[in-house]
């Protein structure tokens, strides 16, 4: 086409649009994208540090065969770290427009198939088939999702950047990188079995005291009553002292099984 025809069809198709016969196309808006900061449901949005969220990710121990559930998941980052490493990873969002900003960059990264996404509220959602549990929310949020975390299977794996769970000692604490100034530190949480109350060991008797993962009480064999010190759980696995022996085993389903100083021992609850 010459300059002479080019310039023709220009000032044609421009009197088209002047005329109404062609409407101009709006431009698009620019995607979303959030803003550090911004105002949430119960917290602002700050994004956890990229190797914060690999320290968090190797913590918990994750494999492929888990069921990560990031609460509060923001941006995404989280879920695709997870996604990443192959595991099937979700995140819960109040906010709609993070939630489709993450599924975008999910894809994006080529995750979409194992990384997804649903808008809700955190308190409301049901997200008891997670095998690792990822927050960062405050201290009070946290502890008012304790009682639903310590209801969920035993061994779950529960990290949290920066903020505690009040007076529920953690199992595990990572400190961040040298220069770090804010939001450097991760705490992990494993949900122990309920292994509180009585005991049977044939004639003698067991009875816990189990606050959060910690264990106290007494041991009693052949009418002789022992102290239990140094008694924990790790998910099913019970330890704890007694008479100058350590005991090992497993709760599960209203029994304990293991070994003290090679030898069986188990224990049943009674009635």
């Amino acid at each position: 086409m010459t300059r002479f025809s080019t310039l023709v069809v220009a000032t044609a198709l421009s009197a088209l649009v002047s005329q109404g016969v062609l409407a101009q196309q709006p431009a698009a808006p620019p995607a979303y994208a959030p803003t550090v900061g911004q105002a949430g449901k119960d917290v602002i949005w700050l994004p956890t540090q990229a190797w914060l969220i690999e320290r968090m990710l190797d913590m918990a121990a994750v494999t492929p065969q888990d069921r990560l559930v990031d609460l509060g998941s923001g941006d995404g980052r989280t879920v695709i770290a997870a996604a990443k490493r192959g595991l099937r990873a979700h995140g819960i969002e109040y906010n709609a427009d993070l939630v489709e900003h993450s599924r975008r960059s999910a894809q994006a990264e080529g995750v979409a198939d194992r990384a997804t996404f649903s808008q809700g509220d955190i308190f409301q959602s049901d997200f008891s088939d997670a095998t690792v549990v990822t927050l960062f929310l405050l201290q009070a949020l946290n502890e008012r999702l304790r009682p639903t975390l310590l209801a969920m299977e035993p061994g779950t794996r529960v990290v949290s950047n920066t903020f505690t769970m009040g007076d529920w000692t953690p199992d595990d604490e990572v400190v961040g990188e040298s220069g770090c100034t804010s939001f450097c530190r991760a705490y992990k949480w494993v949900i122990p079995a309920q292994a509180g109350g009585e005991w049977r060991l044939g004639e003698g008797r067991l009875a816990l005291v189990q606050r959060y993962q910690m264990l106290t009480g007494t041991l009693t064999l052949d009418g002789r009553t022992m102290d239990i010190t140094d008694g924990r759980m790790d998910g099913r696995r019970i330890s704890f002292e007694a008479g100058g022996r350590r005991y090992q085993g497993e709760v599960r389903e209203g029994r304990i099984s293991g070994q003290v100083e090679g030898a069986a021992w188990s224990a049943e609850r009674p009635g």
